[in-house]
């Protein structure tokens, strides 16, 4: 009689004290249990009828002992700034290695950190198996730079062209300027779980033809083999990666929570080969069309806006993103690809850009093993933007600017002149050059000098401009 008492009370409670997860299936559970008490049955025949329906808990995936997965590093320090620099690149690495999908590591010559401790550094890779990791490649997914042979034109026209039809600054562009987005692209979106949402999809529209802010630029020079004017623009996905990378961590994170806890929420990852993971690697690829599509964009409206006719080659190549190579995934936060046929479309090319006064290079990539394959995105910096301002001393953003641009046509195109961007925030062009020689990570072919440049300049954040209009 007990027994048929204590059954008639199996409550929710009862389910999870029984290692049942509470959600959707519960109403049905106590609906059996109801009814098994109505047939006589006991409390323990109800409790190992339901066991069947019990999720098995799986075991929690550890960390990986500190210097299990060691890391190859294609750096070296000459100054104490680059010491500093370093010392604390290698300490996020080592907590990095630590995470259980990630099978090996390297950090590239203009490598820095990005974060708290266990980050993925600018000018880091990490290769994981089944697993891709949000975290890796940043909310700036699919940053990259492409070039275009403009011919024998004179530079000026091409950047006063350029200068007219690009946007830089936060937001998009208002009706009436936008650029046109494939509807097929949008429609593509419209079909992927990562994508499908007003947010994104109104972005990617009002995003096309824009390059942000920060360090993104439009840089004309000439080809010091051939004397051709070359445009080169450096930006990535804009609003849409950001929204993208956004809802990828949140998944990451709930699989974190699930498999392995220990691991760090930077480094939390999506399985590959489950549903979401297969999504979010087509949503990575999407994300990747509409960011050529938004390079070509800017290329061919300055093409029509400075009527230029003796249009060359044009390539590209992205420098925050996945690559997948056999059964591995190497994610390269800041870091260029450097092997043949990384995607569809490579040329065997890419580009490294250093700082506004000094050439882009033209390289081919080596595939060095230890490398993963990968060579250097640009220049790099050995402190903050704001430690930067600091050693300004007393010398004003435009006195800073005419000692390390002269002679060239520098210009910020939405706000003011952006000390943290010029030559001397970031390492020394010459050591990474050699670098990249030394550690034979890509071979130079061909040195884009500079004639000038257009950037975004010191925009005040958006958060900050808003609580100023709210006032």
């Amino acid at each position: 009689m007990t027994e048929d008492v204590k059954a008639l009370s199996v409550t929710g409670n009862d389910l999870i004290e029984w290692g049942h997860i509470p959600g959707a299936q519960f109403p049905a559970l106590l609906a059996r249990a109801e009814a098994m008490t109505a047939n006589g049955e006991t409390v323990e025949d109800i409790r190992s009828a339901l066991d069947a329906d019990r999720p098995k808990v799986l075991p929690k995936i550890p960390l990986l002992p500190t210097g299990a997965v060691p890391f190859h590093e294609n750096i070296r320090a000459e100054t104490p700034d680059e010491e500093d620099n370093v010392a604390k690149v290698r300490e996020t690495m080592t907590a990095l290695m630590r995470t259980p999908t990630v099978v090996s590591g390297a950090v590239m010559p203009d490598a820095c950190p990005a974060g708290p401790i266990g980050t993925i550094p600018v000018g880091g890779v990490v290769a994981a198996k089944n697993a891709i990791h949000p975290g890796m490649h940043s909310a700036d997914i699919c940053c990259s730079v492409m070039m275009t042979d403009l011919g024998d034109v004179d530079p000026k026209i091409v950047l006063d062209a350029a200068q007219s039809v690009t946007h830089f600054g936060p937001g998009g562009r208002r009706n009436g300027t936008r650029f046109t987005t494939s509807l097929k692209l949008l429609d593509a979106f419209r079909a992927n779980p990562f994508l499908n949402s007003p947010k994104l999809i109104r972005m990617a529209q009002e995003h096309m033809g824009t390059q942000g802010d920060g360090n993104h630029f439009l840089f004309v020079g000439r080809s010091r083999n051939t004397g051709r004017t070359a445009i080169i623009t450096h930006h990535g996905s804009r609003g849409p990666g950001a929204v993208l990378y956004k809802v990828g961590m949140h998944v990451a994170e709930k699989f974190r929570k699930k498999i392995s806890p220990e691991t760090l929420k930077q480094n939390a990852w999506i399985p590959a080969d489950s549903d979401e993971g297969v999504a979010y690697w087509e949503a990575l690829q999407l994300i990747r069309k509409w960011t050529k599509a938004n390079h070509n964009a800017i290329h061919q409206a300055t093409v029509e806006a400075g009527r230029l006719g003796d249009i060359g080659e044009r390539f590209w190549n992205e420098h925050n993103f996945v690559f997948k190579r056999g059964d591995l995934y190497y994610h390269g936060k800041g870091a260029t690809p450097a092997w043949d046929h990384y995607a569809s479309d490579a040329t065997g090319r890419t580009l490294i850009p250093l700082n506004m006064s000094e050439p882009v290079l033209v390289v081919r990539g080596t595939d060095a093993q230890h490398a993963l394959g990968f060579s250097p995105h640009g220049a790099g910096r050995n402190f903050s933007r704001s430690e930067h301002r600091r050693r300004m001393g007393d010398m004003t953003p435009e006195e800073q600017m005419a000692a390390e641009t002269k002679g060239l046509d520098v210009r910020f195109h939405a706000g003011g002149i952006d000390a943290s961007e010029l030559p001397s925030s970031y390492k020394s062009a010459a050591s990474v050059v050699a670098q990249i020689k030394d550690y034979g990570l890509a071979e130079i072919e061909d040195y884009i000098d500079p004639y000038g440049c257009v950037m975004a300049g010191d925009v005040p954040p958006f958060w900050l401009t808003r609580k100023k209009g709210r006032r």
